[in-house]
């Protein structure tokens, strides 16, 4: 008889990242966690104490996954719009991820001035003061008018609202992004 293949809390994890990414969160349990392990529930709840803790830990790989795939790239000409556009691409192209990281009640229930204040949120505020030429505050000030345009366009394109182009986003983004630094630099001559 073939030796059992140990499950671990890190796998039971990872599952449920892949459930809730090609399933959605609703479709999350201890039975199709099972199914994507190809073992029985028994060792999915061994691991974890409650689905609640199992949702917890799907979060952080979420979490870290979204972090990775929309920060920019060395090359990347417009670092801002580039972040702007990988946003705007994650809510389409990873629809139900975006849903549970964005959109769920218990994970997602962030509001605004918490995230202002999550200390995650300075790499991002690096790469926007960097490709505005400004300092910090005023790049924390900006970041608020960018991700409202941006996370509007995703939460459309990952509900359905609204049909994926490409050149579109680009250019709804770049009409912010180059409206806020034309307004920027209208203050400093004033």
């Amino acid at each position: 008889m073939p030796p059992k293949v140990k499950v671990t809390k890190e796998m039971v994890a990872e599952a449920s990242f892949e459930v809730i990414r090609t399933k959605g969160h609703e479709n999350l349990n201890a039975r199709t966690v099972a199914e994507h392990l190809g073992c029985s529930t028994q060792p999915v709840l061994y691991s974890y104490k409650t689905m609640d803790e199992i949702r917890e830990a799907a979060y952080g790989i979420a979490d870290g996954y979204h972090t990775a795939f929309i920060m920019p790239k060395d090359t990347d000409e417009d670092p801002m719009l580039a972040l702007g556009m990988n946003y705007v691409r994650f809510g389409h192209e990873e629809r139900n991820l975006f849903r549970f990281l964005f959109q769920t009640d218990k994970f997602g229930g962030m509001d605004v001035e918490t995230l202002m204040r999550n200390p995650g949120l300075s790499d991002v505020l690096g790469v926007m003061a960097k490709g505005i030429g400004c300092g910090e505050e005023e790049a924390r000030e900006m970041f608020l008018t960018f991700f409202c345009a941006a996370h509007g366009l995703a939460s459309l394109l990952a509900n359905n609202a609204m049909t994926y182009s490409e050149g579109q986003s680009r250019k709804m983004l770049e009409s912010v992004f180059y409206g806020m630094t034309a307004s920027r630099k209208g203050k400093e001559h004033a």
